[in-house]
């Protein structure tokens, strides 16, 4: 068994691939139209997946835009992906001067949670070792839910 991908619906495509690409990183790999169907497929893979010549045998995160407008809820009870990123507190300050909220800082140098624009929560985890903790995160209060 391999793992494949993770689904989460959005319903916004630009909004989205702004904040999964241009934001967090991610690189388009492959795109469905489906007329019959009225949705869309987008995969992305992690950029040292894309690096590392795996992104068509790493998992992807499959982004699904139904194209007849639907209200979507219980993004908190999807759960969470996860990524290992070089720096945290690096992937923090990008994310931020972005415009990205950082809902659970990473104090501990370890972790930390943000959240896509359809509420859907990521965790990023420190590779290797947690960070000496460092200032202004190691005082920075968390800031909504995820």
């Amino acid at each position: 068994m391999r793992y494949l991908h993770t689904m989460v619906r959005v319903t916004d495509i630009d909004k989205s691939l702004d904040f999964y690409c241009n934001k967090m990183g991610m690189v388009e790999t492959r795109r469905i139209e489906n007329e019959a169907g009225r949705f869309t497929l987008i995969f992305l893979a992690a950029s040292q997946d894309v690096e590392a010549g795996k992104a068509s045998a790493a998992p992807l995160l499959e982004l699904t835009h139904n194209w007849d407008p639907e209200e979507y809820s219980g993004g908190r009870n999807f759960g969470h992906l996860a990524y290992e990123v070089d720096d945290i507190y690096a992937t923090c300050q990008k994310l931020m001067d972005a415009g990205v909220t950082i809902n659970r800082p990473p104090r501990d140098g370890r972790m930390a949670f943000v959240r896509s624009p359809d509420n859907i929560s990521f965790e990023l985890l420190q590779k290797g070792g947690a960070k000496e903790k460092a200032e202004p995160w190691a005082s920075m209060e968390n800031t909504g839910s995820w």
